[in-house]
């Protein structure tokens, strides 16, 4: 019998068990016991069978509770709202989201997992109707608004929109001290029915509304983000000592005496990678990528690893960053400073004149940085500038040049999308915005630790080659193939700019090279770039490899930011255990350490994509009915947006603004054409606009239109 045949078998009896009393659930160590599934192999085809089932909606699984799904139009999912109070049910394996009417969305708030029946419908729906039956489990702790007196004894809390779906009232006796007007964070006391308001008790005060760090701290508090850490992690981080034993240093490959270079922004304090490099006898180069060896320092069960692990990333906001680790780490123990020795777990990569890798090692290190680079810097001796280290910083360059060039030959997608950046005042106000200038002493940068994260990936498929696949699960950065139909709807929207593609040829790495070479230095390069990475797959972390297509590379994994990324901490980890002849990780846990992470690093992008958004919203507050140049970045039936040219902000300009005439959307082209006039708004247009108004709140812009600029 072939295995698959066996896993079938085993779902049936699973499907038996639970139909004996239907009405029950059944917990997944009683169906271990029934069934005698001890071994950590036979544990593994459990688990994938219940897995299997709930996937087919043959069975529900929560908190490891399984019970018989007798309904198959009662799903389950995670639910979002809309700003109207639609609800839409994600659920795994359906390829439309369930759309839900604001009356049928129950007791559930923004990101609870919820119990859904699909509801019929007579016509078809894009997404398909659905009610929500129950809640299974809360998707926030917390969350966060703004707290208003009512003419009664009781206060209001008005919810950010993207915290909750709903406002809270709150008693005197649960204020714990905050002031009307200020920003708060709150938890659901509790909620008995969908017309009147749920309770709230209020946790901490963020301040005054409207002021910065209220605005930040409430955009972490949307996002499920605490920034500070508990003393438990605090006192763990500082017992850290920084002076180094001699006896680890004496386990370790000395580099000490090398020279070694960190390459960072000018306001970076927390540097996690350096670079050596050396001229050898028989004419290859040999490249270092040093990285701070955070696993030496915490340690697997820790409060410390459990809090990294939790946060899985830091978070860059405009104006601050939440670290991953307490900063004693992050940016004083781990942080590969200059002149001083640092522990590190180094990639060293022998390569020949075509930049092809012919021989690597990956070592626990010491060093000692001998400088620390900004990257303006490293550009100005690229350029021509005289330095004691520029010998190695353009043998360094020369390698990165043909490094990246090798990899467009090989398929890589060369995506580039600006960056705006804040100058601020002392009260965190946007006083400036401009777009950050990409150097090539960033592409540096960028080919060093792309080559060392695919070596060490590729590490793990040469011993797999020598061993069985399972021996070795690891733990990649992946990223599928593009969705065909959404890269056909980009085409769409650029075809009446006159750019057109085979059909057929649209998901080749080639293709969308060329499509965004089209565009290269126009109006539209941004906007066109944009639209094709939103058309993309996203990365993710996960044990099942599938290559990285944006990249062109068949093994690769994040291995170069462990003070900043927990992935990378997995990856050091599984890489000593494996020099060790040990195993530390089973498949499911890194597959479930792949979900964790990868939705930790959307939950960062979030805030981060918030933040940037408010201050431009600040920014443009202060300039009303001030006048712009920008290109319609998007067009639809209420509206176009418009893209600023200067400050990479994007606003909406209502189809109600657009004046002396009718104006109806035009699918084919995706342009607002006016009925009378015949005047057309499409994708690409150059257009003066005047800021209307901003809401800071809903990090809103509204633009009108001054004219159009012909081309």
């Amino acid at each position: 019998m072939s295995q698959k045949d066996r896993i079938s078998s085993l779902q049936e009896t699973l499907l038996q068990l639970l139909s004996i009393h239907p009405e029950k659930k059944i917990h997944e160590n009683e169906f271990q016991k029934t069934l005698e599934m001890y071994s950590k192999k036979e544990s593994k085809r459990l688990q994938k069978a219940l897995n299997s089932l709930s996937n087919k909606q043959r069975v529900r699984i929560h908190q490891g509770w399984v019970r018989l799904n007798q309904d198959h139009s009662v799903l389950q999912g995670r639910i979002e709202f809309n700003q109207r109070g639609t609800g839409f049910v994600i659920v795994q394996g359906l390829d439309e989201d369930l759309r839900v009417h604001a009356s049928d969305t129950g007791l559930a708030l923004a990101g609870d997992i919820v119990l859904v029946k699909v509801l019929k419908t007579k016509k078809q729906a894009r997404n398909p109707k659905a009610k929500v039956l129950d809640v299974l489990e809360r998707g926030s702790s917390f969350y966060v608004g703004t707290l208003c007196k009512t003419n009664s004894d009781t206060y209001i809390i008005q919810s950010d929109r993207k915290s909750a779906n709903v406002d809270f009232y709150v008693k005197k006796k649960d204020l714990n001290g905050a002031q009307t007007g200020e920003k708060v964070t709150f938890n659901l006391e509790s909620w008995v029915n969908r017309r009147a308001l749920p309770q709230a008790k209020i946790l901490s005060r963020l301040g005054k509304s409207g002021t910065n760090d209220a605005n930040m701290l409430s955009i972490l508090a949307e996002n499920g983000l605490i920034a500070d850490f508990s003393d438990q992690v605090e006192s763990e981080a500082d017992a850290i000592l920084l002076q180094i034993d001699q006896s680890v240093i004496n386990e370790r490959i000395d580099y000490r005496s090398k020279t070694v270079f960190t390459i960072d922004p000018v306001d970076a304090k927390d540097f996690d990678d350096a670079l050596s490099i050396e001229e050898l006898e028989n004419g290859h180069l040999l490249l270092g990528v040093h990285i701070a060896d955070v696993t030496h320092y915490i340690q697997p069960g820790s409060a410390l690893d459990e809090e990294a692990n939790k946060r899985a990333t830091s978070i860059y906001l405009v104006d601050r960053v939440i670290h991953m680790l307490p900063e004693r780490l992050s940016n004083v123990v781990c942080s590969l400073r200059p002149k001083e020795d640092k522990l590190c777990y180094t990639c060293f990569m022998e390569v020949n004149d075509q930049a092809e890798l012919v021989n690597y090692e990956i070592n626990e290190t010491v060093i000692h940085s001998d400088q620390r680079f900004t990257y303006e810097q490293v550009q100005e001796i690229l350029d021509g500038k005289n330095h004691l280290l520029a010998k190695e910083v353009n043998l360094v360059g020369n390698l990165a040049r043909k490094l990246l060039e090798k990899r467009f030959r090989e398929g890589a997608i060369d995506f580039d999308t600006p960056e705006p950046r804040f100058i601020l005042n002392d009260k965190g106000e946007p006083e400036k915005v401009i777009l950050k200038k990409r150097l090539f002493a960033h592409r540096l940068i960028e080919e060093c630790m792309l080559f060392a994260n695919r070596t060490v990936a590729e590490h793990i498929q040469h011993l797999r080659d020598r061993s069985k696949k399972d021996d070795f699960p690891f733990f990649y950065r992946i990223h599928d193939r593009p969705d065909e139909r959404k890269l056909a709807d980009v085409l769409e929207q650029v075809r009446p700019l006159g750019i057109s593609f085979d059909m057929h040829e649209i998901a080749k790495p080639s293709s969308i090279n060329h499509l965004l070479e089209k565009v290269k230095g126009t109006p539209m390069e941004y906007i066109v770039n944009g639209l094709t990475l939103r058309a993309m797959a996203k990365a993710v972390y996960s044990p099942d490899n599938l290559g990285h297509f944006g990249l062109g590379f068949h093994h690769y994994a994040h291995f170069t930011s462990p003070i900043r990324r927990y992935p990378d901490v997995i990856v050091h980890r599984l890489l000593k255990a494996y020099a060790q002849n040990k195993k530390i990780y089973e498949l499911n846990q890194l597959r479930k350490e792949g979900e964790h992470c990868s939705m930790r690093e959307k939950v960062a992008i979030d805030a981060e994509r918030d933040s940037i958004k408010l201050k431009q919203v600040e920014y443009l507050s202060k300039h009303i009915g001030e006048e712009f140049m920008g290109v319609i970045s998007g067009v639809m039936e209420r509206g176009i947006f418009v893209t600023l040219n200067d400050i990479f902000c994007e606003g909406m300009i209502r189809v109600g603004d657009l004046k002396r005439d009718y104006f109806h959307y035009e699918p084919r082209s995706h342009s607002l054409l006016g009925r009378r006039s015949g005047a057309c708004y499409q994708l690409g247009d150059a257009i003066l606009v005047k800021v209307d108004a901003v809401n800071p709140l809903k990090r809103q812009i509204d633009f009108v239109p001054v004219r159009k600029i012909n081309s």
